[in-house]
């Protein structure tokens, strides 16, 4: 599965063949369709677990830090890292939807999902945040979350297009900003 990942993530779906995925798993065909199902299929097993890890690597990242602000900034923070190769990793959900469309059926799921999984705790973390008087009180707590979650994709996005880790360190910053007290 690693391997599969890898090949997708290099060469995303459409630029990647049932031979390019036998090839790096070291499987026959019949074995890959056997354990997998088509490539299709394997893309959004692979999809369904890099969300699950990313979910829990961001809801980690809130949850650390000793504020709902500094939590927030640091799952923000977090998209921006120094190796490449992991950056352009970061944008993996982002650049399915590219290829597949928003309208394909399982793929709007899984991501919904994750959305909302995310968008709940981080609508939690906004309140708790204001009850703190960390986060400006009159903020609408969905509608700063949903915010978070735009700011998340954009800075994959920019990570994947190679902006440079202290111009996405400055954006996680101005976002959190926009959400602070006075």
């Amino acid at each position: 599965m690693e391997k599969a990942t890898q090949v997708f993530w290099d060469r995303g779906y459409a630029g990647t063949s049932t031979d390019d995925l036998r090839n790096a798993m070291g499987i026959g065909r019949q074995s890959m369709y056997n354990a997998f199902g088509d490539k299709r299929q394997l893309y959004l097993e692979v999809l369904a677990k890099y969300q699950a890890k990313s979910v829990e690597t961001h809801l980690r990242r809130l949850n650390e830090q000793p504020s709902a602000r500094e939590g927030i900034r640091a799952m923000l923070k977090g998209l921006a890292v120094e190796d490449d190769r992991v950056r352009a990793m970061g944008c993996f959900g982002v650049g399915a939807t590219g290829e597949f469309g928003i309208t394909d059926p399982e793929l709007s799921g899984m991501s919904a999902n994750s959305r909302a999984l995310l968008g709940e705790r981080l609508v939690a973390k906004v309140r708790e945040g204001q009850s703190a008087g960390d986060i400006a009180p009159h903020l609408d707590a969905e509608r700063a979350a949903a915010f978070v979650i735009l700011t998340m994709t954009g800075l994959q996005v920019a990570a994947r297009a190679g902006a440079n880790v202290q111009s996405m360190h400055a954006m996680a910053d101005f976002a959190v900003d926009l959400l602070g007290v006075g």
